[in-house]
Parts: structure tokens; C-alpha cells; sequence
């Protein structure tokens, strides 16, 4: 059996723990232009239900076609189950088949942060609420026009208030 040289071997070690050193390496999330709102395990799992707690804290997904918001018709406001920050107006919601709700931007800007996610041996660009870091879901390129964003969402992870009548 052939022997690998010593430069290779030290060369796979360094790269090993350079990477090891900057997966350890968090990042501080930006400040949110929403204020932050931070609370113990116990106080979320007071406040929420037990789906919501899975999804919101824990980054869980519900089961497609189980949400009570994916096939939602109503006009109004999608709001943080966890914070209740506005996140998505219903003008924004499309039917995108894969049994989430999903929608075409957030409501304002700097209410979701998006960040990576190599859960599952996917590399997904995941949406959380940008006040309490509660996942929200996901964002992919094939929504509709005029972002062509699909931001795919939990219902467990949203609140729906639908508008009043003037």
C-alpha cells in the first residue's frame, strides 16, 4: 500500500479543523429594527402550544396540507405566533401547491432575517422572525413575480387577524 506524504496529511488536518473552528464560530444575528423579544424554554412553552413550540423554538416543519393557514383565503395580516409582529399581508400570499402557505415578500422589510440551514442533508436558506428568532420556514427562488420568492411558512409559526370591514 502506498504511503500519502506527511505535507498531505498535515494539509487534510488543517483544512479539518479550520473547518471545525469556524462551524464553532457563531455570529451575533443583527439587531432587529423591531426590538427583540427573548424568554426561557419554560416561559415559550407557556406561551405556545406544543406544535407551535416544535416549530417556532425547536425549528420544526408541520406536515404539508395539516397547517390551518395553507389554503387561507381571507384578507388581513399574518402575524409571528411567538412575538406577533407583522410579517405578511394576504396580497402577497399565492397558491404554491406544496401545502404551506406561502408568500411573495414580507410585509416590511427587516421582519424576517434569512439565514442558512444544512439540516437534512439540504442546504436551504431559512426565514426566522427577526424580533423573537422564531423559525418561520424557508425562502426559495420560484415564487411568482414581482420578487420571484417563494416564502414558504409553517402555520404554526403565524398568527392570522383578519382585516375589518369599513
Amino acid at each position: 500500500m502506498k504511503q500519502l506524504p506527511i505535507v498531505f496529511l498535515i494539509s487534510i488536518q488543517f483544512i479539518m479543523l479550520s473547518a471545525c473552528a469556524q462551524k464553532a464560530e457563531k455570529k451575533e444575528p443583527e439587531k432587529s429594527p423591531f426590538g427583540t423579544v427573548k424568554k426561557t424554554a419554560a416561559e415559550w412553552k407557556a406561551q405556545l402550544t406544543p406544535i407551535q413550540y416544535e416549530v417556532l423554538r425547536e425549528k420544526g416543519t408541520e406536515r404539508a396540507f395539516s397547517g390551518k393557514y395553507w389554503d387561507n383565503h381571507e384578507t388581513g395580516i399574518y402575524y409571528c405566533a411567538g412575538c406577533h409582529l407583522e410579517l405578511f399581508h394576504s396580497d402577497t400570499k399565492f397558491e404554491s401547491g406544496t401545502g404551506w402557505p406561502s408568500f411573495y415578500q414580507p410585509i416590511k422589510e427587516g421582519v424576517v432575517r434569512v439565514g442558512t440551514d444544512t439540516s437534512y442533508g439540504m442546504v436551504r436558506d431559512e426565514v426566522d422572525c427577526s424580533r423573537c428568532g422564531g423559525h418561520l420556514g424557508h425562502v426559495f427562488p420560484d415564487g411568482p413575480k414581482p420578487t420571484g420568492l417563494r416564502y414558504c411558512m409553517n402555520s404554526a409559526s403565524l398568527t392570522f387577524e383578519k382585516a375589518t370591514k369599513k
